[in-house]
């Protein structure tokens, strides 16, 4: 597929910018089929504030089971305690353990998968 260079109006600020042939290219491969809507200073602008508690942000107390590392905005994963249904070894799973279903280690899990 052909792409050509487009000039596009930001919703934000009004000003003009290119969505180039190559981000075309990049959106199609990523089964992206909306043109930007914002020049690539608002969008930069956009993301900082969301990561700083704005709408959407994923900062401390956004969801109210994840737990947040000092590091950062990224939350830690909660861990769950399980038995691993392969080799009986006890570990810890990213997800609440569901009873009837097997649970593994992570040395069992990927030889399971063939890794």
């Amino acid at each position: 597929m052909d792409f050509e260079d487009k000039t596009i109006t930001c919703a934000d600020c009004g000003s003009d910018f290119i969505h180039s042939a190559d981000d075309q290219a990049r959106y199609h491969e990523r089964g992206l089929t909306n043109e930007p809507k914002r020049c690539p200073a608002c969008r930069a602008k956009r993301r900082d504030r969301q990561g700083s508690g704005g709408p959407g942000s994923r900062g401390e107390g956004s969801h109210p089971t994840r737990r947040f590392s000092s590091g950062g905005d990224r939350p830690d994963r909660e861990s769950f305690p399980a038995t691993c249904a392969s080799c009986g070894k006890e570990t810890t799973v990213p997800f609440r353990p569901t009873q009837g279903r097997p649970v593994y280690c992570r040395d069992c899990f990927q030889q399971n998968r063939g890794g």
